[in-house]
């Protein structure tokens, strides 16, 4: 017997959220990670509002409705809680009951700089690799670093000269008129009148220069987590200063010996002198194509060496997934403090994917 299409409102639901997402939904372990991560967190919290006032929109929220942008690659927070308004499965990560109302776009603005100052990617993402060290997927020995660009999100009519006031002297000051041509453009003599802070980068030769950032990550190379990030300004040196920084914060001079392996943009000789400074062996890819490598055959006769090498490319997964499904490609943000907070908080989410996908295997 056929049905009738009957498309009449109905006026109360006696199933929750938390029924209506299937027991083995993919988000369920990610669910109970994110609430773990966020109970180590809830003093910190805490020192971030005020005692007396009215009740705002709880962080907790905040960071699971974030999270969601980052895992299904929402392109926006307007379109974000347009999502989280009629999404039950969005409802019920965040935490929202059927009936709760969504609130306003620009409660991500007004809590931005609050959530910034207090430093609460950098202390989610070192609570989300606490989870990850409980579980023994960390490795202590072998790592890996790598940088990569992140366009700004400033376009070049914006990349003009220090001292000329920004829409002066334009038909339009929305979208000026601009030509390039003859111009010897730096970063000395120009600034992004959007992005100050973003700077004109190549990536190598032929290759066209944009306004960016870059972004550093240092894996362990037992199950591919990140274990530290930094984004800096686009540089020359961004890469091995920011390694350096890295390996001083999580390897150390003190675990006894540890190797490092990066590309051959790291094959320089103060490089693998610092880093043997601090105790470290340079896995370092070979350049030998106008210069004498750093890295000799002391160093690539060993097994290691060849397992570094290997292994050290598994780096690129991590910029893939970042860029792509984590929307870092071409950022939404102005300002290094603002894109790198993004950029470790994207880091964390990759881990807990990581640390999910890893649970199927390991104990």
């Amino acid at each position: 017997m056929r049905g009738d299409d009957l498309q009449q409102d109905a006026m109360f639901s006696y199933v929750s959220p938390e029924r209506r997402v299937p027991a083995d939904h993919p988000l369920r372990p990610i669910r109970r990670m994110v609430d773990e991560v966020l109970k180590g967190l809830s003093r910190r919290f805490d020192t971030l509002y005020s005692k007396t006032g009215r009740p705002s929109v709880p962080p907790e929220k905040l960071l699971r409705a974030l999270l969601l942008q980052v895992l299904y690659t929402v392109r926006s927070e307007r379109l974000l809680l347009e999502q989280l308004d009629y999404n039950l499965l969005f409802r019920w990560f965040v935490g929202l009951n059927m009936d709760d109302p969504v609130w306003d776009p620009t409660v991500f603005s007004k809590n931005r700089e609050r959530l910034l100052k207090g430093e609460i990617a950098q202390a989610f993402f070192e609570q989300v690799l606490k989870l990850a060290r409980q579980q023994d997927l960390l490795s202590d020995e072998h790592f890996t670093v790598d940088g990569t660009l992140v366009e700004a999100w400033a376009g070049q009519k914006s990349f003009q000269k220090k001292d000329t006031p920004s829409g002066s002297g334009t038909d339009d000051p929305g979208n000026p008129t601009v030509d390039f041509h003859g111009q010897k453009r730096s970063n000395q003599t120009h600034e992004s009148k959007t992005d100050p802070e973003a700077r004109l980068y190549r990536k190598g030769p032929g290759k066209e220069a944009k306004l960016s950032y870059q972004g550093h990550v240092l894996m362990e190379n037992r199950h591919g987590l990140v274990t530290a990030t930094r984004l800096t300004s686009a540089t020359g040196t961004a890469e091995r200063e920011a390694a350096l920084e890295m390996a001083r914060q999580r390897m150390g001079s003190d675990r006894g010996r540890l190797a490092l392996g990066a590309d051959k943009g790291y094959d320089t000789r103060d490089f693998v002198r610092n880093l043997r400074e601090l105790n470290i062996t340079p896995h370092v890819a070979q350049n030998n194509s106008n210069r004498c490598s750093a890295i000799d055959g002391r160093t690539t006769r060993h097994e290691g060496y060849q397992v570094s090498q290997r292994k050290r490319k598994r780096v690129e997964e991590i910029f893939g997934w970042i860029k792509t499904v984590a929307l870092m490609r071409k950022t939404r943000h102005r300002g290094v403090a603002r894109v790198g907070w993004m950029f470790t908080f994207a880091a964390a989410a990759y881990n807990l994917v990581r640390i999910r996908n890893l649970g199927a295997v390991v104990s």
